[in-house]
């Protein structure tokens, strides 16, 4: 499954084979448990997805909300894409340390986070760089990003 047309969240995790559904559901519990409040889980670029809501931050660059934490279900592995530490460099530095900690490989692009099992994501670490990131500092870290274009 690369991208979804489910319209829910519980309709996309329906979707998924009952192995890659039970990855999704560990996974997505522990970012529902780190994610700072305001932020709202919904489906979004076919992945389940935690936004700024419209109503906080109008002004997107595609007038959608714009999306913090992404999960999605790939072909051939689970993506969780983190735009954390995507944009602050501190972060980014705090989950490489929190995965060398956990003796674990990051596989990572800009954001997206890649694994093929529980076994190869550090939850504990993740959450709490998701954690880090109250809604108000993230829209301030975009709103920043866009003054520089």
């Amino acid at each position: 499954m690369v991208q979804s047309t489910a319209p829910t969240v519980a309709l996309y995790l329906a979707s998924l084979p009952p192995e890659r559904r039970a990855v999704m559901a560990k996974v997505r519990a522990a970012v529902k448990r780190a994610m700072p409040t305001g932020y709202r889980e919904s489906m979004g670029y076919g992945m389940i997805c935690w936004t700024v809501p419209l109503t906080v931050l109008p002004d997107t660059y595609n007038g959608e909300p714009l999306c913090y934490v992404a999960l999605a279900a790939q072909k051939n592995h689970t993506a969780l894409y983190l735009m954390g530490p995507y944009g602050d460099p501190a972060l980014l530095v705090e989950l490489k340390a929190g995965y060398r900690a956990a003796g674990l490989k990051l596989d990572m692009g800009k954001s997206c986070l890649r694994f093929r099992s529980l076994d190869d994501i550090a939850l504990d670490v993740v959450g709490r760089v998701i954690s880090r990131v109250p809604m108000a500092t993230y829209v301030a870290m975009y709103q920043k990003s866009r003054r520089k274009r």
